[in-house]
């Protein structure tokens, strides 16, 4: 009986995220969307320019640029986008335009695009706008995303997480609706070769040390996926592609460990913001036949597994966001935010105060003296004196070993 009783509990709280969740994602389905359209941007606001691969279909509309079907190649644009001065906008936000044309004082816009042809013209890109680390960023939006939401929320976390590295953004075919989840899954796998390619192109470029990868929800598969495919045509991974962060990756977590496998050994250093009361990732695992999904899943019975992988997964369950859903969190939490922007500055991601690793809910530990570290969720309320005492010296640098390479809760 009390077997019955769970399985209706599980089945009516389905039954009631489903449309609760497919109306929040479509909260924003009445935006403008020819918002691209350039305009002059005041003296006063920051600027972020990025160079942009998508496998999209061209738009007759030169305010939307891109449209979300497929195209029968990967087109390139260089687009400026301003952002509004300090006073009038908060870390982690988008000021979405309210109408067009949009205002630069209070609102994201677009000051400049221009079409990049060629290959030649894309290096010079690059070298044009490198930067002192000569690093680049690429990053790679998640489901039910426009031109234009890629575009603004790729630049709002450049802007907010003050990296100076080069961005590049690769957007894929998404219709941006919600009903149309399964398209925009092939959409990703039928963008793979195109990311493989750019992936290539920066990690050869002379102009370019160093290569990160930022990536989202369904956008994650995509990364990983290509990465996969890098590593099968070349026989490893470019030592230069050195870093990959998977935001509430929406992959099915017996894939996941394949793709890493499959990656060879030499592979850049995972780190991956989860949380367990993703609502997306929710509704992504009953789509998926209750098969549990990487960003959504409670790390702790993987330890074994991140363990031999070598990855940081660190969760976000105890975090606020802006986004009812739980799902954007990496990109409009000003603790993330920060703790994006170091890891993009080349230092650890357990970097920072106690303070702000009890926000994050996260304690670290080490196996055995391995290379390899997990970042486990715990409450702070259920994480012993020890396990305190141990993340206090990882926070400020003064590491002293484990007993028996173990943390207790």
């Amino acid at each position: 009986m009390h077997l019955a009783s769970s399985t209706f509990r599980a089945r009516l709280r389905q039954a009631l995220l489903v449309p609760a969740v497919l109306s929040l994602l479509a909260a924003c389905a009445n935006r403008p969307e020819n918002v691209l359209q350039p305009i002059a941007a005041r003296n006063d606001a920051s600027r972020v320019s990025m160079l942009v691969a998508t496998t999209r279909k061209a738009a007759d509309d030169p305010g939307q640029l891109y449209t979300g079907e497929r195209g029968t190649s990967i087109s390139l644009n260089s687009v400026v986008v301003s952002i509004p001065p300090e006073r009038n906008r908060k870390i982690g936000e988008i000021q979405w335009p309210s109408r067009v044309p949009p205002d630069p004082e209070k609102e994201f816009a677009v000051v400049e695009t221009e079409k990049v042809a060629t290959e030649g013209q894309l290096l010079k890109w690059v070298r044009t706008n490198r930067s002192a680390k000569r690093q680049v960023l690429i990053f790679v939006h998640g489901f039910n995303n426009t031109y234009a939401d890629a575009v603004f929320r790729f630049a709002q976390i450049v802007h907010d997480a003050g990296t100076d590295a080069t961005p590049l953004l690769f957007t894929w075919p998404s219709r941006a609706r919600v009903f149309d989840y399964l398209y925009d899954r092939e959409s990703a796998n039928y963008s793979r070769r195109a990311l493989e390619d750019l992936i290539l192109q920066a990690a050869q470029s002379p102009d370019v040390d160093d290569v990160t990868i930022l990536a989202h929800s369904m956008g994650t598969w995509l990364a990983a996926e290509a990465l996969r495919g890098v590593a099968m045509r070349n026989k490893t991974i470019p030592a230069k592609v050195r870093n990959v962060v998977l935001a509430s990756p929406d992959i099915d977590v017996d894939v996941f460990r394949r793709q890493l496998i499959e990656m060879g050994a030499k592979r850049p250093q995972f780190t991956i913001f989860m949380s367990r009361r993703d609502k997306a990732l929710e509704l992504s695992r009953w789509l998926s036949g209750g098969v549990a999904r990487v960003g959504g899943a409670d790390p702790r019975p993987y330890a074994a597994i991140l363990k031999e992988l070598g990855i940081l997964v660190i969760d976000t369950s105890a975090l606020s966001s802006h986004d009812p859903l739980g799902h954007n969190t990496f990109a409009d939490s000003p603790e993330l935010i920060a703790l994006l922007g170091r890891r993009l500055a080349g230092q650890s991601m357990a970097g920072g105060t106690v303070t702000l690793a009890d926000q994050v809910g996260m304690a670290a530990v080490d196996f055995a003296g391995s290379a390899a570290t997990l970042a486990v969720a715990a409450p702070a309320s259920v994480v012993s004196s020890e396990a305190r005492e141990i993340l206090r010296r990882e926070l400020t640098g003064t590491r002293a070993p484990l007993q028996n390479g173990r943390i207790a809760y």
